[in-house]
């Protein structure tokens, strides 16, 4: 019998999309977009069609696994959780559960993939990673400057009269928005691009900004002197609506134009174009995740915040400060599902950091580790130590369903279930506000099992097995929590396939904002209590010549690692061909000075590693720019955080992988 079903992509990506799959027999035959689903419209990418792939993939892992001198044997999963189970208690009852590490990140969406942290929660508390790889410098700015980091509605760029998309390639991590906006575009919008890469959505822009890499802070600076000098901004939102623009405004005096041209190599024609954009109104940013990826990113968004708040773009329909959506993760009763009041103590270790911190870890050292939804040998960066202190600990337990690198290293590992193998809510944080649910589909192949049965089996094992008797339904009723009172219903999103949250379209609206004064703060009560700068700084990446001369003569150029186009970070590397070759993209200005053709073989190098690869010469980099994507296994050549740096973010929730700075040699 064939039938098509309604579900959902699992991938943590922008758009969330919805799906349709046709079943056959309890096989997967094919997946299509869910044309029915109101923002993604039957449109996917090659990475959610390739879930079939993976689902069906012969490296896919199907039975537990323990190491065993240095060798992967099956074993049953009585075995695997027993003895995992027996390791946690020998370590509890001996230093105490803190010498257990959580690892993990969100490389699956489901609602129910938290349930992890209530397995440790209610195991006493762990050690857990905080902070963000990805956006953690970005969310910590707009909860200092606006009390939390909302976005508007998909819809309404269409109201905007122009649509700036700042350190954003849209094309590749967004595929419904860059199609908004060509919509928009195509009804009358002005779209301005801001990047250092001339990339797709570059090329669908009527303006395009070359920025210096890490400068973009500095760019906003200086589109705000250049509104205040033309009396443009907005007085009343100013006055009635922020407190602190006199600091800022103090900042913007001691700036001179000459000088933030020469920091950010933009021309003084392209900022007076930038202020005039700002100054019309409603003007909607799309504000990317790559740019506060620095030192100073916490520094940079706080800047473009402020920017867009002085320019009177705030709470209009068509304007917005639009980085993320966190009201969407928000909806759900987060506390309910993962119990946070059954952790007696929790340690932190920030996920830049975590390496450097299990090899100095003491009272009580890491004796194990589990890692969950990520692959941290590829992710994390400063690949070296990362090894180095994963390799250290004693027991590494991987829940996965391929031999990452990571789970290379593990002593155990736990096969889990794929998206079609499971049921869950899937939800977006970062663009709409539609949830998505995903029946299981068929019957997981060979002993893969759900990340919810495992912790409940563990849970068995370890005392509290009445704290995950629950069945999947119910866990989801206790994730939906009081959204039943706005009448979101889990058996009637179950029959539509999907439903819009309860959230507003036009964030801060009402201009009553979530900081403590009430108002948007250019200067922060909240940054001062943290020990953070008060107000937006001049502040250049760690990397650079304006910090640290010397290293700027020694490694001239920077390095970019962005995110592939056709994987979702490092899921999809052993799937496509073409990705297992690494390409250097280099500026035409590198490729003159080192002699460089398509092809050639290079080897892009720093103080702490090297890697090699085959150039590319980009006609439209930024001056002295390298970029490579991110993900890269091993087997293939090896990550790009072989080279980029553990640090954290100025506002220490976010990393640094872009403040990066490289030589590059031609091998032959």
């Amino acid at each position: 019998m064939r039938e098509k079903v309604r579900t959902s992509c699992s991938l943590n990506c922008w758009d969330n999309c919805g799906f349709e799959v046709t079943v056959e027999n309890g096989q997967i035959i094919n997946i299509e977009g869910d044309s029915g689903h109101p923002i993604t419209k039957g449109k996917i990418c090659g990475r959610g069609l390739l879930l079939k792939d993976r689902t069906y993939s012969d490296e896919r892992i199907l039975y537990p696994l323990k190491k065993m001198n240095g060798e992967f044997k099956r074993i049953s999963w009585n075995q695997a959780l027993d003895e995992i189970a027996e390791k946690m208690n020998e370590i509890k009852n001996t230093i105490g559960p803190l010498g257990i590490l959580h690892s993990h990140d969100y490389g699956n969406g489901g609602l129910l993939k938290n349930l992890d942290k209530r397995f440790f929660n209610c195991f006493g508390g762990v050690t857990e990673v905080v902070g963000s790889l990805c956006w953690g410098a970005g969310i910590e700015s707009q909860l200092i400057d606006f009390g939390n980091a909302y976005s508007h509605g998909p819809d309404d760029v269409l109201n905007s009269h122009y649509a700036v998309i700042w350190g954003r390639n849209i094309s590749t991590t967004n595929m419904h928005l860059f199609n908004k906006i060509k919509e928009a575009k195509q009804n009358g919008t002005k779209v301005i691009v801001i990047n250092p890469l001339f990339n797709a959505t570059a090329k669908i822009a009527d303006y395009f900004v070359s920025v210096k890499p890490g400068m973009d802070g500095m760019l906003a600076l200086g589109v705000m002197k250049e509104i205040l000098n033309r009396g443009l901004e907005d007085r009343t939102f100013i006055n009635d609506h922020s407190i602190g623009f006199e600091n800022v405004s103090e900042l913007l005096s001691r700036l001179s134009f000459e000088d933030i041209v020469a920091y950010t190599e933009v021309s003084k024609n392209d900022i007076e174009l930038l202020a005039q954009a700002y100054s019309r109104g409603l003007t909607m940013t799309y504000i990317g995740l790559g740019m506060q990826r620095y030192k100073n990113g916490g520094n940079t968004i706080r800047a473009i915040d402020a920017l867009i708040a002085m320019s009177g773009n705030i709470g209009i329909s068509g304007g917005g400060a639009n980085y993320a959506k966190l009201e969407v993760g928000q909806s759900f009763d987060m506390p309910a599902l993962t119990l946070p009041e059954r952790a007696e103590n929790i340690r932190h270790f920030t996920r830049m950091e975590q390496a450097k911190q299990i090899l100095t870890a003491a009272e009580p050292p890491i004796k194990m580790l589990f890692v969950t939804r990520s692959n941290p040998l590829t992710q994390v960066p400063d690949h070296k130590t990362v090894k180095k202190a994963f390799q250290s600990v004693e027991t590494k337990v991987v829940i996965d369903q391929f031999m990452t690198d990571t789970a290379q290293i593990a002593d155990y590992i736990l096969p889990c279930s794929t998206v079609f193998e499971e049921e869950d809510i899937y939800y977006s944080s970062m663009y709409h506000h539609y949830v998505n649910y995903g029946p299981k589909i068929i019957d997981a192949l060979g002993e893969a099992r759900s990340d919810c049965w495992i912790w409940t089996e563990l849970a068995e094992r370890l005392g509290f097995g009445a704290d995950f008797d629950y069945t999947i339904e119910q866990f989801l009723e206790m994730g939906i929590g009081d959204l039943r009172k706005k009448g979101f219903n889990l058996e009637f999103l179950k029959k539509e396939g999907t439903l819009p949250l309860p959230v507003e379209e036009i964030p801060w609206a009402n201009r009553q904002f979530e900081t403590p004064s009430g108002k948007f703060e250019f200067v922060s009560e909240r940054a001062k209590t943290l020990g953070l700068a008060e107000s937006v700084q001049l502040a250049f990446p760690q990397e650079s010549k304006y910090v640290n001369k010397s290293l700027a003569d020694k490694f001239p150029y920077t390095l970019i690692t962005v995110h592939p186009q056709r994987s979702n970070h490092s899921q999809y590397y052993p799937f496509i061909e073409v990705l297992q070759e690494i390409k250097v993209e280099i500026s035409k200005d590198i490729a003159e000075e080192r002699d460089l053709k398509n092809g050639d073989m290079v080897n892009v190098f720093n103080e702490r590693g090297q890697l090699k690869g085959k150039v590319k010469i980009a006609e439209r980099f930024h001056p002295k720019t390298i970029k490579l994507e991110e993900g890269q296994w091993a087997q293939y050549g090896g990550t790009a955080n072989i080279l980029t740096s553990n640090d954290v973010s100025d506002n220490k929730l976010g990393s640094v992988l872009y403040d990066c700075l490289v030589n590059v040699e031609k091998l032959f």
